[in-house]
C-alpha cells in the first residue's frame, strides 16, 4: 500500500502567497509544481530503498546483489540485460534470475544431492514442472544365490529390480524409456550429458530431470462435437479433431515425494485411465462429462477405451472415453438427444490462441465504456451475438454515449449463428470473451448463392473518427472474417481464426487455401497479437487509398502449407499494405506491398517485397529466394548454411500439441537467433533457451557427488 504523500509544497504556504499568485496567474504554483515532481521521485526512492531489503519487492537490478550475499550466481550477460531498460529486458531478467530461485538458495543447498530439490528446483528456475529420475536403480543384474541368505529383508526389492519384462504387465511396457519407466535395463556406457554421442541414459552414474515444456489448459463446460455419421459418437474438441487429453496437475503431498503422473501435465494413458479412473475423472479434475441437466455423468459409469476405429460398443449405462484421441462413445440405443458437454485438459506451448487462460491486453485498448457490457450466454440477457450488437446499435441511437461499448460473452458456447456487425463513425466496440471463458464462433452456410463470413462494415455514417473494433478471446471456425468499409483499426488479441476454417477428424483443415481474415476496400490498420489466424488476404483500391497497416506480434500466421501464400492480395497477387512484424511465425509465403519493421521473426515460405527501399528487417529466418529490403542478422544469410539452417517444427497442424514449436532438431542459430539470444517465431517470449541455461547450471550445482545429470525433454 503507497503512503500518503500528505500535502504538496504549494499548500503549505500560507494563504496569502497562495491569495497573492491566484491573482496573478499561479506563476509560483507552477514552479512549485516543478519542485515538486522532483520530491515525489525522493519520496519514492526512499520508500523503494526499504523494500529493496527483501527478495520478493526489490527491484530486479537489485536481485544479484542479495544473490551475491549468499553465494548466488546468475547467468553471464545478466547486467547487459538489465542495462537495457525495456520492456523485453526485463521480461529476460525475470527467467534468468528468478525471485524464486534467488529466495530459496540456502534451503535448496540444506537439501543438495536429493531427488526431489532437482524437481523443485526446475519449477524455481525455468517455471516447468519436472520428475527426477536415478538410472542406476533401473539398472538389472544378476541374483546371486547368497541373496537368500545375506539379505532377506531387501530380496523383494532387489528381484523386482532384476527381473525380466513381464509381457502381462501391459502398464509397465506403455512407460519404456519414459519418465515413468519401472523396467530394469542393461548398462550404457555413455554419458547423460554427452554431445558427441548423446543417448546414455541407464549409466551407474546417470541422473536424469525429465521436463514438461508444454502446460496443461483447460477448457471448462463447452459443448462436445457430435459426428455427422453418428449421433453416439463425439469428440472433446468442439472443432471435431482429436484432441490428446493430459492431466491437470495436483500439488505433490509432500516436499520429499518424486512427481508421478497425476503431478505433471502428462498425456493420459488408456491403461493409466482404466486403472486410476477417479484419479482423472470427475468435476475439478482433468476430464469430465455432462449431459442434459446439468449432472455430470457418474464415475461408475465411464470406462476407458481404444476409439482409433469407433469399434468398441458400449453397454447400456456405460459411456467409453478415449483419453489418447479425445474422443467419447456412448451405447446406439441410448445415445444422449439433449447435448453434451465437457471439461477437459489439452497441451500447448503457450498462452496464445482464444483459451480461458488469463489475458494481458496488449496494445492500445478501447476506452472504458459507460455502461456495463451487453453479456452473452446461457442465463445472460442475450443468447445470441446478433442480439446483443443489434440491442447497442438501437440504445447508442438514444444515447450517444453509448457508441463506446462492449459486448462480453461468458462461458464457453458454440454460438452457431451469421454475424454482421456495422460500425458508424465514432464507435468503439470490444467484443471479447469473460475471464475464463472461450466462446467459439462456428460460421455455417447460411446462404446457398454468396459465402458467409463474419462481416465488420464501416458504414461511414455519423461524425467523429473512423470506428474501432476489438476482438479478444475468442476462437472462430467454418469461415473467414471480414472487414470492409470505413473502418478505422482492427485488433485482434488472444483470438483463433482456425487455419482452414475447420478440422476433419485426423487434424487436417478441410479449406486450406480458403482465407481467415479478409480487408476488402477498407482503410483498416489491422493489429493482431497474441493470436492464431489463416492466412490473411488484402483487396484495395490502390488509386483511391494508402496500403493498408498490417501489424502482427506473438501471433502465428499459418497459411495450412508451405507452398501457400499466408499474406497475399486477391488472386495470388501482391497484397497492397504495409507489413510489421515482432516475435511472429508465418507459415507459408508472404506477397507484400512493403514492410515497416520486421524482427524476431520466422518466416517460413519465400517474402517477396514489392518496394524494397525502405523497411527494416532483423533477427530472422527468411527462406532462400526472398525479396526484400537489406536484411540484418538473418538466417540463412548470416550462417551462410541454407541447407542446415532450417526451421524443424515438433507439429506443424493446428490443434496438435506440439503446433509452432521448435523440434528437438532445430539448428541452434534459430532456437537462439534473435536479438536477445532467445528464439525466433511466435513463443519468443517464453525465453527457454534461457531457462533450459538455467536449469542446466543449477543441475551441475546440485546434483549428487559423483553422478552426472541431464535435461530431458519430454514435450
Amino acid at each position: 500500500m503507497t503512503a500518503d504523500p500528505g500535502p504538496t509544497l504549494y499548500e503549505l504556504l500560507p494563504a496569502l502567497y497562495r491569495r497573492r499568485d491566484a491573482e496573478q496567474g499561479l506563476p509560483l504554483m507552477a514552479l512549485l509544481g516543478v519542485v515538486e515532481e522532483q520530491r515525489a521521485i525522493v519520496r519514492e526512492a526512499i520508500g523503494q530503498s526499504y523494500a529493496d531489503w527483501f527478495v520478493e519487492t526489490c527491484q530486479p537490478w537489485v536481485l544479484p546483489y542479495l544473490g551475491s550475499l549468499v553465494g548466488y550466481e546468475t547467468l553471464p550477460g545478466y547486467e547487459e540485460v538489465l542495462a537495457r531498460r525495456d520492456e523485453g529486458a526485463a521480461q529476460l531478467a525475470r527467467v534468468v534470475a528468478p525471485r524464486r530461485d534467488v529466495a530459496r538458495t540456502l534451503a535448496n543447498r540444506r537439501r543438495k544431492g536429493t531427488l526431489p530439490v532437482l524437481e523443485d528446483l526446475a519449477r524455481d528456475v525455468a517455471d516447468w514442472p519436472a520428475r527426477a529420475v536415478e538410472f542406476r536403480q533401473l539398472l538389472g543384474f544378476h541374483q546371486p544365490v547368497r541373496l537368500y541368505a545375506t539379505y532377506p529383508a531387501d530380496v523383494g526389492t532387489r528381484l523386482g529390480r532384476g527381473q525380466l519384462a513381464d509381457l502381462r504387465r501391459g502398464g509397465e511396457l506403455d512407460l519404456v524409456d519414459g519418465p515413468f519407466d519401472v523396467l530394469a535395463h542393461t548398462v550404457d556406457v555413455r554419458r547423460l550429458e554427452s554431445v558427441h554421442r548423446p543417448g546414455g541414459r541407464h549409466g551407474i552414474d546417470g541422473v536424469g530431470l525429465f521436463v514438461w515444456r508444454l502446460g496443461a489448459y483447460s477448457v471448462t463446460r463447452a459443448p462436445a462435437f457430435c459426428l455427422d455419421r453418428d449421433r453416439s459418437h463425439y469428440t472433446f474438441s468442439v472443432l471435431g479433431n482429436d484432441t490428446p487429453l493430459v492431466t491437470r496437475p495436483v500439488r505433490e503431498p509432500a516436499p520429499t515425494h518424486i512427481a508421478d503422473e497425476t503431478n505433471v501435465p502428462a498425456s493420459i494413458r488408456r491403461r493409466a485411465f482404466e486403472e486410476r479412473t477417479a484419479h482423472y475423472y470427475g468435476p475439478g479434475k482433468s476430464l469430465c462429462i455432462w449431459l442434459a441437466g446439468g449432472e455430470p455423468v457418474p464415475l461408475s459409469a465411464i470406462v476407458a477405451a481404444d476409439l482409433s476405429q469407433w469399434n468398441h460398443a458400449p453397454r447400456r449405462g456405460q459411456v467409453a472415453v478415449d483419453p489418447v484421441l479425445g474422443r467419447i462413445a456412448f451405447p446406439t440405443r441410448s445415445a444422449p438427444d439433449t447435448g453434451v458437454w465437457v471439461t477437459y485438459h489439452h497441451a500447448f506451448s503457450a498462452a496464445m490462441g482464444g483459451g480461458e487462460y488469463p489475458r494481458a491486453e496488449a496494445g492500445v485498448p478501447c476506452a472504458p465504456a459507460p455502461t456495463g457490457p451487453y453479456r452473452v450466454g446461457p442465463g445472460e440477457r442475450f443468447e445470441r451475438l446478433g442480439d446483443a450488437v443489434a440491442a447497442w446499435r438501437r440504445d447508442k441511437v438514444a444515447d450517444p454515449a453509448r457508441q463506446q461499448a462492449v459486448i462480453e460473452i461468458v462461458g464457453s458456447p458454440a454460438l452457431q449463428e451469421r454475424i454482421r456487425i456495422r460500425l458508424d463513425r465514432g464507435d468503439r466496440l470490444t467484443v471479447r470473451a469473460a475471464p475464463g471463458s472461450r466462446p467459439v464462433l462456428r460460421l455455417l452456410d447460411w446462404y446457398a448463392n454468396r459465402p458467409d463470413a463474419l462481416q465488420i462494415t464501416g458504414t461511414g455514417k455519423g461524425k467523429g473518427p473512423l470506428p474501432v473494433i476489438r476482438l479478444s478471446g475468442l476462437l472462430v471456425s467454418g469461415r473467414s472474417m471480414r472487414v470492409q468499409g470505413a473502418v478505422g483499426r482492427v485488433t485482434v488479441s488472444h483470438c483463433t481464426f482456425v487455419p482452414g476454417w475447420s478440422l476433419g477428424a485426423d487434424g487436417h483443415c478441410e479449406h486450406p487455401e480458403e482465407p481467415g481474415l479478409e480487408l476488402v476496400r477498407t482503410p483498416a490498420c489491422l493489429e493482431v497479437d497474441h493470436s492464431i489466424v489463416g492466412t490473411l488476404v488484402v483487396t484495395a483500391d490502390e488509386t483511391r487509398t494508402g496500403p493498408n497497416q498490417v501489424f502482427l506480434s506473438d501471433s502465428v500466421l499459418d497459411a495450412t502449407s508451405a507452398a501457400l501464400p499466408a499474406l497475399t492480395g486477391p488472386d495470388g497477387e501482391c497484397a497492397y499494405a504495409e507489413l510489421s512484424a515482432r516475435r511472429t511465425t508465418v507459415l507459408g509465403s508472404v506477397r507484400v506491398h512493403a514492410i515497416g519493421l520486421v524482427e524476431n521473426s520466422l518466416l517460413t515460405g519465400p517474402v517477396h517485397v514489392s518496394v524494397r527501399q525502405r523497411g527494416c528487417i532483423r533477427f530472422c529466418y527468411l527462406a532462400p529466394g526472398s525479396q526484400t529490403p537489406s536484411p540484418f542478422h538473418c538466417e540463412p544469410e548470416h550462417s551462410g548454411e541454407p541447407a542446415r539452417v532450417v526451421p524443424r517444427f515438433t507439429s506443424t497442424r493446428y490443434g496438435a500439441p506440439g503446433y509452432c514449436q521448435l523440434g528437438a532438431g532445430c539448428p541452434e542459430e534459430i532456437r537462439r537467433g534473435a536479438d536477445d539470444g532467445a528464439e525466433l517465431g511466435a513463443f519468443h517470449d517464453l525465453f527457454q533457451p534461457q531457462r533450459e541455461d538455467g536449469l542446466r547450471r543449477r543441475l551441475a550445482e546440485f546434483t549428487p557427488a559423483g553422478t552426472s545429470s541431464s535435461v530431458l525433454l519430454v514435450t
